[in-house]
């Protein structure tokens, strides 16, 4: 297959990132990479869909996979996937004997092993340069559920549904795929609703995820929805402000280095040093910049925030503070060119998922989560138009205009975009500069 070819169709089909940013996946492949990833590393505490999606479809998946492999000229495959996960590499073991050049890497049951730089090392042992991603050394790494509706699109089936876990304080715990564009709360009815009275929304994971409320909707990188009691202490941390995180760290903070020892990016060499912002930041200390535009190469693991700091303040708070406000002043991160050096003592630093599920009180919330493979059903659906890191789409549907399930309802922008597509047959009812909101036919 062309690898043009096989780019546009993905364009066209609105395949992005399932998870974190949503990277147009069109624009990650390149003949450059001569070593595909497939991350089923599943990051974050509590989710479960990306291991039980490759269980349940690990021959289309793998499949597909080596197809990709083979489009960019890539040399060697390695399907990423955690030990502890004995069910999914059952699963594939027999299948990964019939692709040549395919193996599997049993991966350390730690956080944040999901994150492309430190997977990237892990598998490979190649260092990403801070600034820098994966294919910089010669790596594309792709998750289980992006590589999953690649297999559809190129098949002819759009990106309309995402698989979605739903646990935390909800009476059945399960994973559902779900249409773009649905109502959080609605989704959570089908999980048997919300067993708390004063409940809050973690969009994402409990690590990296955000805030969000039942109103929320379904995008394309909805990996899980955590309900959790209001006075959860990660709720909590979630609502901290950051004036009173800068008041909390110029009163608290001992300067014990913690945050910056178990740090995953640090400890590959790279220059975020959180103990060092905190040591600037709660002094006010202006005449050393370096710590400051160093939060820029922070992932945002929340490790040190939620695991390693003594004292219970906020570091990834106050480097993503920095972040924005650098970003908004037009400065990037750009890549660090040096000799990378590995800490000796990183296997001795990684946090072991249980342990990092034990501080965090979600032990009790650790269910199976099953998968649905039958789609659910919606009323109504609002889709927004952003979904992916790239231009908002363009909508090629007016007020009033009948759709069918699978129709192209906005087109990809110019530059780095992909097109959104009807997950129902329905009427137009309304369309903003945010999302087309579609109404069940009938």
């Amino acid at each position: 297959m062309n690898l043009e070819f096989l780019k546009g169709v993905l364009r066209d089909n609105g395949v992005v990132g399932a998870g974190g940013a949503g990277f147009p996946t069109y624009a990650k492949l390149s003949d450059k990479a001569n070593v595909i990833i497939l991350n089923c590393a599943e990051c974050e505490p509590l989710l479960k869909l990306h291991r039980q999606l490759l269980e349940r479809k690990a021959e289309q998946i793998i499949f597909t996979l080596d197809l990709i492999a083979k489009t960019v000229g890539a040399e060697k495959v390695y399907i990423a996937v955690k030990k502890s996960y004995k069910k999914t590499i059952e699963a594939i073991e027999p299948i990964v004997d019939s692709f040549e050049n395919t193996e599997i890497f049993r991966l350390p049951d730690v956080y944040p092993m999901g994150d492309e730089v430190v997977l990237t090392y892990e598998v490979t042992g190649r260092i990403v340069p801070a600034g820098a991603i994966p294919l910089s050394v010669g790596v594309t790494v792709i998750n289980v559920e992006t590589v999953y509706n690649v297999s559809h699109a190129l098949a002819g089936k759009p990106v309309t549904h995402k698989y979605v876990t739903l646990t935390g304080e909800v009476e059945t715990p399960v994973t559902l795929l779900a249409p773009i564009g649905m109502k959080i709360g609605d989704l959570l009815k089908l999980a048997g609703g919300v067993t708390t009275e004063d409940a809050a929304y973690l969009i994402g994971g409990p690590m990296m995820g955000r805030l969000g409320s039942n109103n929320d909707v379904v995008t394309k990188t909805t990996n899980a929805v955590l309900v959790l009691p209001r006075e959860h202490y990660l709720i909590k941390k979630k609502e901290s402000k950051i004036f009173i995180d800068m008041k909390r760290a110029m009163a608290a903070c001992c300067q014990c280095s913690y945050c910056t020892s178990l740090c995953p990016r640090n400890l590959l060499g790279h220059p975020i040093n959180p103990s060092e912002l905190m040591r600037v930041a709660s002094n006010g200390i202006t005449n050393d910049a370096k710590p400051y535009f160093d939060a820029l190469y922070c992932s945002s693991c929340g490790l040190c925030e939620l695991y390693s700091c003594v004292q219970n303040l906020s570091p990834r708070n106050l480097l993503a503070s920095c972040k924005d406000t650098l970003r908004a002043n037009g400065i990037k991160p750009t890549e660090v060119k040096k000799e990378y050096k590995i800490e000796p003592e990183r296997s001795l630093r990684q946090v072991p998922m249980s342990r990092l599920v034990a501080r965090l009180g979600l032990g009790k919330y650790n269910h199976t989560a099953p998968m649905s493979n039958k789609a659910v059903e919606a009323r109504k659906l609002t889709i927004p138009l952003s979904q992916h890191i790239g231009a908002p789409s363009v909508p090629c549907v007016k007020v009033g205009d009948k759709v069918k399930k699978n129709q192209l309802i906005a087109n990809a922008a110019e530059g780095l975009g992909v097109a959104i597509h009807s997950p129902m047959n329905g009427a137009v009812t309304a369309i903003g500069k945010k999302a087309i909101v579609i109404l069940k036919e009938g």
